[in-house]
């Protein structure tokens, strides 16, 4: 079944909370990309293909546990395959059990219902204290070998 670009990305966060991180990442072609323009330290600036992002999303919900996506908006494109989409995920930092808000702007195109580019543009300072670990970024953007 072939889904929209919008249709794929609301898969996407449907599933993003029940953790099933297995199923998030069948939603790239075999040769999809994920991007990461702000990334910072540690964290990749690009997954190439299924299996990258895969190993990727693995231990996400360790970090953070996703309860709900608190704001959604889509924005189409002049390009049929592509959309822009606004959104927020709320939940809880596992390290610590505080409450997290992140923001995120992701350039999503799909081909057949499978993401090929996902270009995620997050604030990696942000992503680290969802993650519980800001002390962990500065440390990393620090060191002179990262």
């Amino acid at each position: 079944m072939s889904r929209t670009p919008e249709e794929t990305f609301r898969r996407l966060i449907d599933m993003m909370p029940a953790k099933d991180m297995h199923a998030v990442a069948d939603l790239w072609a075999p040769d999809g990309i994920a991007e990461f323009p702000f990334a910072a330290g540690t964290s990749p600036l690009v997954l190439h293909g299924r299996e990258e992002v895969r190993a990727y999303l693995v231990h996400h919900p360790e970090l953070m546990d996703m309860k709900e996506v608190a704001a959604l908006t889509v924005r189409p494109t002049d390009q049929a395959d592509t959309v822009v989409v606004e959104w927020t995920a709320t939940g809880r930092t596992v390290a610590t059990s505080q409450p997290y808000r992140l923001d995120c702007i992701v350039a999503l195109t799909v081909r057949d219902g499978l993401i090929t580019l996902y270009r995620d543009h997050w604030s990696p300072l942000s992503a680290a204290a969802a993650a519980g670990d800001p002390a962990g970024l500065i440390d990393s953007l620090e060191r002179k070998d990262a």
